[in-house]
């Protein structure tokens, strides 16, 4: 008797979309200075009593905001690394000059830089997409009609 396994198909423009916007994210992420939600100046007056157990004032608001979403973007940066570092060195090479450098680069750069031919670089790139997707749970399945 032979087990079968059913494995559901992998939408493979969905998941490349859902890798792409993953990358993006990281690189605005990246970008962004910490502190770049400022607490109001200006004064605000109210007759409800203060509680000790909430932020009473614009600064402690932002303060507090300012933490979680710090917090949050570490997080996401270091899932992103994580998963990036599990590439092979000229997947990582690819991945690092296309999608996380600074500036924008365009694929014909990348294959040029690392003296690739196009064909490979992209039969590469494409794998990469399912590496990336798999580390980071974010693969996208095709809907099974029934």
């Amino acid at each position: 008797m032979q087990i079968e396994f059913n494995l559901p198909a992998i939408d493979r423009e969905e998941t490349k979309k859902a890798v792409e916007s993953i990358l993006e994210r990281y690189r605005m992420y990246s970008l962004q200075v910490s502190l770049d939600r400022l607490p109001t100046i200006t004064a605000k007056y109210t007759l409800m009593p203060f509680s000790n157990s909430l932020p009473s004032s614009s600064t402690e608001s932002a303060a507090i905001a300012n933490v979680e979403y710090e917090q949050e973007r570490i997080k996401f940066l270091d899932w992103v690394v994580r998963a990036v570092n599990r590439l092979t060195y000229a997947e990582r090479s690819i991945i690092i000059m296309r999608y996380l450098s600074d500036g924008e680069r365009y694929d014909y750069d990348v294959y040029l830089d690392l003296n690739m031919s196009e064909r490979n670089y992209y039969r590469i790139k494409s794998r990469i997409f399912y590496k990336l997707a798999f580390a980071l749970k974010i693969e996208v399945y095709e809907e099974v009609a029934n």
